[in-house]
């Protein structure tokens, strides 16, 4: 990507960078908060481009450090601040722009990079550079600041850092916040120059009760300035003072920190220092906020010393190491297509999207808040697609975790909480298919098949069985649990779970959950064979060929597939409605699936296309409801054209374009993966609103009056799939047990592209050329410069390292 290439792809509150890995912001009054993500495995935050967010270890919801106050007005408050106060003129400032929002200021930029935020500001004569990124090693993070003066003359400069607290648990702090603050205790440690912060009251409970936990807040919070402290606060009422906000603390007016350590109240972690800025000079210094374990001594840690935390020299190669990381991770996959905004999301925001939902699942986000839903099983086993290119071992551990929320009668827990380690059964269809597409996945990257003898324990008890065995019964439960015709029961909800009350009795049913259980069997047909499981290979197929027979005798509504039957047998997405008529993910899936017979996936295909089709994507339904339907669920309650009712749903969409691609429309397919490309669905960038540089969960529909808006990015299902259609079936790297098959599915305007991808430990160098202008076919190829037969191959097979793979389509 180069500086032109930068430029078709503005909009006017910022631009990627030339090489595309940081995201400029040029205007600070963007449309919403735009947000990015410092974490390692365990500690997380949430930075946006004016220093909002909010930290959490491990859990968002039980471990919550920081406070963030949602639909805060101003927006993005409170956040994580270096204010700055010459003290000469009494003029004070934010490093982060926020929260002095009404000072002008003479340059404002944000670059969103890979596991940090750099933001930088001028004004008063003074540049002001501050990098927030976690490190790798340590549970802690770090606001990495240099101030450079441009006056010309000495500066005599007040500093102050300071962040809200919360330490504990987010829920409580929100419904019993009155209570929950007499349990805080904020000290001075003056040996180590910071404030050490913790509870003495930890509320954990599984559920909303009366009875109240007996426990202590496990950690300790350490909040520090590598500048001598001239003063603290750890009252935030003493800090900000009576009413007034983070934009204006009386201490920071007067210059006179109050020194307040506290055993009850609102907790604030704020440090003043005084520094000389020599005429021109620049003086470099940072804030960190360290948490650990009350039994674990800070002052002689194992992990780190305490002094390192404040030597600024040792901090910036924590920052090498993160940005060190995020090369190798990002070194995995390569696209140099013609297509600038597809090279932009696949070489760097996707995968690195496909990493931040890996470890936040939808549970730490602007949009999703981290208080009540945990971890979901059906994302557990999603989310790993990206990661596994690259660190198939994290998820290896990730779906060792998530089976121990499998019952043994193969049905699962929806979604479970890690402090508590305990969920809900909320009875969705479609769960338990989600663990063996997840282990397949695993395996098709790794061919790591001792996985499948790991023995992993039940959440109800009983003993221990085989990953193996867990698959196996997830499916079956899923086959077990069908109507007397054979389609799986609703229950309460599938995929979509807006379509709540179509089967709460037992009776109503999910033809799209038919397709999907047909996928997950085929998706297992070939371990069954390595397996030599022949039993079990011959049952699921007849149950694949009674799903295919089923579904076509009663589900197929003349120009597309039903979508669903209630428990009283009325259809759902019907052309027979007047509203909800079709449904995306019927139309998808059957083609999917493999059990839609080439004219009916045809004709479903086309249907969706020409009804739903929309600039940013496919319609998730439509016409949208626009009336309560209480045998519909939620679905009906829902705005008309926003979310499951009516939006372009953008995990619906992309499975869209699969359909397609694997439907041979391949121009088709293609089109509607660009169209939902961030950098294009984001055109109109006052009326999307949201991160123009990843997915978002949706886009509103014409069904809408802010047709165009988007919500809820970041946390999706969408990046996963996206990321590995545009890498499995346009650029063409599609894994199997037995290898991989090299088969690119383009635009036949495409007269060439390169791509790379790492596979089980060897780097594939792609190179296609496409001189007939065609779709697909591999018509000859090469590896390392001799000519195979097929288009298959098997990287074991080769010595060398990296495999030079030239192809003419």
């Amino acid at each position: 990507m180069n500086n032109t290439i930068s430029a078709q792809l503005a909009n006017p509150y910022g631009h990627f960078s030339a090489d595309a890995r940081e995201y400029v912001i040029t205007d600070p009054r963007t449309p919403r908060p735009w947000f990015n993500y410092m974490w390692n495995e365990h500690y997380a935050g949430l930075i946006s481009h004016t220093g909002g967010g909010f930290s959490f270890l491990e859990s968002p919801r039980d471990n919550r450090l920081t406070r963030m106050r949602y639909n805060c007005l101003p927006w993005d408050r409170p956040g994580r601040y270096i204010m700055v106060k010459d003290a000469a003129t009494g003029q004070y400032w934010s490093l982060s722009w926020a929260p002095t929002i009404e000072l002008q200021y003479d340059q404002y930029e944000c670059r969103q990079g890979q596991g940090y935020t750099t933001i930088i500001t001028e004004i008063y004569g003074v540049r002001g550079e501050l990098t927030y990124f976690v490190p790798t090693d340590v549970n802690a993070e770090v606001w990495r600041v240099q101030l450079t003066d441009l006056s010309g003359q000495d500066r005599q400069l007040e500093v102050y850092a300071f962040t809200e607290l919360m330490m504990g648990n987010a829920l409580n702090d929100i419904i019993n916040q009155p209570n929950d603050k007499h349990f805080t205790d904020i000290h001075f440690q003056n040996d180590l120059q910071a404030l050490e912060c913790t509870r003495r009251y930890w509320v954990l409970n599984k559920k909303v009760s009366v009875a109240q936990p007996n426990i202590g807040w496990d950690y300790n919070l350490y909040f520090t300035l590598s500048l001598p402290v001239t003063g603290f606060d750890g009252s935030l009422d003493k800090f900000i003072g009576r009413w007034r906000s983070e934009a204006n603390p009386e201490c920071v007016e007067t210059g006179q920190m109050h020194n307040s350590e506290i055993t009850a109240g609102d907790p604030v972690a704020a440090l003043q220092s005084k520094l000389t800025l020599k005429a021109g000079e620049s003086v470099d210094f940072a804030a960190v906020m360290a948490v650990v374990k009350k039994d674990e001594d800070v002052r002689q840690h194992a992990a780190f010393q305490w002094q390192d935390l404040r030597d600024t020299a040792l901090l910036d190669e924590k920052l090498a190491a993160v940005r060190a990381y995020w090369d190798d991770y990002l070194g995995h996959i390569r696209a140099d297509t013609p297509d600038a905004a597809l090279n932009t999301m696949l070489n760097v925001w996707n995968p690195y999207q496909a990493a931040v939902t890996f470890d936040m699942a939808r549970n730490s986000g602007y949009y999703h808040g981290g208080l009540l839903f945990g971890n979901g099983i059906r994302d557990q086993f999603q989310d790993i697609l990206g990661m596994v290119i690259t660190h198939p071992e994290r998820v290896r551990a990730r779906l060792l975790n998530a089976l121990q929320f499998q019952l043994q009668d193969g049905s699962t827990l929806h979604n479970f909480f890690k402090f508590t380690n305990n969920g809900e059964k909320t009875n969705h269809s479609d769960t338990p298919l989600w663990l063996s597409f997840g282990v397949v996945e695993y395996l098709n990257e790794t061919a790591d098949f001792s996985i499948l003898d790991e023995l992993v324990s039940f959440y109800d008890g009983g003993e221990p069985a085989t990953v193996y065995d867990h698959i196996v019964r997830s499916l079956d439960f899923c086959l077990s649990a069908t109507t007397e015709r054979g389609l799986p029961k609703m229950m309460n909800g599938d995929w979509n779970d807006t379509l709540d009350q179509i089967g709460p009795l037992g009776k109503g049913e999910t033809v799209w959950g038919a397709f999907f259980l047909a996928y997950g069997l085929r998706k297992c047909f070939p371990l069954l064979e390595r397996r030599g499981d022949t039993a079990t290979r011959q049952r699921w197929q007849a149950a694949y060929e009674r799903l295919g027979a089923v579904t076509n005798d009663v589900a197929w509504d003349g120009e597309w597939y039903i979508r669903a039957f209630k428990d009283s047998g009325e259809p759902v997405g019907t052309n027979a409605h007047k509203e909800g008529k079709i449904f995306i993910n019927s139309q998808t899936w059957s083609v999917i699936s493999g059990l839609a017979p080439e004219e009916r996936g045809n004709a479903a295909l086309n249907s969706t296309y020409e009804l739903l089709g929309r600039p940013n994507g496919i319609q998730i339904c439509w016409p949208s409801f626009t009336e309560v339907d209480e045998t519909m669920g939620l679905i009906s309650r829902c705005v008309p054209g926003k979310k499951e009712n009516g939006a372009i749903f953008n995990h619906a969409s992309s499975w869209f374009a699969l359909a397609s691609l694997l439907n041979g429309d391949i121009e088709r397919g293609v089109e509607v993966y660009r169209r939902m490309l961030p950098p294009n669905s984001a055109a109109r960038i006052d009326r999307y609103e949201v991160e123009p540089y990843v997915f978002a969960e949706y886009v509103t529909s014409p069904d809408h009056e802010t047709e165009g808006q988007a919500s809820h990015s970041w946390l999706t299902g969408t990046a996963v799939w996206m990321l590995r259609i545009g890498l499995d079936y346009i650029l063409g790297f599609r894994t199997s047990l037995d290898g991989i098959t090299i088969d690119p599915r383009i635009p036949a305007a495409w007269p060439s592209f390169t791509a790379e991808r790492v596979f089980r430990g060897k780097r594939l160098k792609l190179s296609v050329q496409n001189p007939q202008g065609r779709n697909q076919g591999v018509t000859r190829m090469r590896v390392n410069g001799q000519l195979v037969a097929g288009n298959f191959l098997n990287p074991a097979d080769y010595a060398e390292t990296e495999l030079m793979i030239e192809v003419t389509l």
